[in-house]
């Protein structure tokens, strides 16, 4: 897989837009891997395999993307709005990478998502999915996950970083309507329980919505 790492330029208007609509940063992001496609399952032979995550940092916007193909940025360096303020504050740092863990292997790691749970049939919403907002939801969530993609959480921070709202996203039969996600940041240690459904899960995201920035799973050593 590659990872790439974006500093973006907060006086960018384009910028500031995908902020605040993320999907247009997913529509943008897409554009460096002219010949793949976006899939939501990830499976098709000519998926890129995109996720990515927006990380701030005091006054530092970065962005992590990951992609099963290569990515083409150098177009991106050309970008700039109609005030003539570049898309990137710097250069974008590109590398490949190979996933391996270790049964029982400790690491930390950071995860971005949107925490949801499935109403019953008997609450009369078959079928529809809504945000978990309270911390003790928000890492019941987690453990399950966990359970679910070969990792044990030890120990987890919660940052909840509101809602995200876009307008006109859902289209349905009886019309179209806003999409709001919960947005959450995870960061805590883990302990490898099955390293081929840690790794898959690495490669594939975790949760739902990956096109607005979640699922990313980021992993690196736990040093003691």
């Amino acid at each position: 897989m590659y990872l790439s790492r974006l500093i973006l330029n907060p006086r960018n208007r384009g910028v500031l837009r995908e902020l605040a609509e993320p999907y247009e940063m997913h529509r943008t992001l897409m554009k460096a891997f002219p010949k793949g496609q976006s899939h939501e399952e990830r499976d098709a032979e000519d998926a890129v395999g995109l996720l990515y995550r927006i990380d701030r940092e005091h006054d530092t916007i970065g962005v992590l993307v990951q992609s099963r193909a290569a990515p083409e940025w150098g177009w991106l360096a050309e970008q700039t709005d109609s005030r003539g303020c570049s898309y990137l504050a710097r250069p974008v740092e590109s590398k490949l990478i190979n996933v391996e863990v270790a049964a029982d292997q400790v690491l930390t790691f950071r995860l971005r998502a949107n925490p949801t749970k499935r109403l019953s049939a008997d609450k009369g919403s078959t079928g529809k999915r809504v945000g978990l907002y309270t911390e003790e939801e928000q890492l019941g969530w987690l453990q399950r996950k966990g359970g679910q993609h070969g990792f044990r959480v030890l120990q987890s921070q919660v940052r909840s970083d509101g809602k995200i709202k876009n307008g006109n996203a859902i289209r349905r039969d009886d019309g179209v309507h806003d999409l709001e996600l919960l947005s959450v940041q995870f960061d805590g240690v883990l302990q490898v329980a099955d390293p081929d459904l840690l790794i898959r899960a690495v490669e594939k995201g975790i949760g739902s919505a990956k096109g607005f920035g979640f699922g990313l799973l980021s992993l690196a050593p736990a040093h003691a």
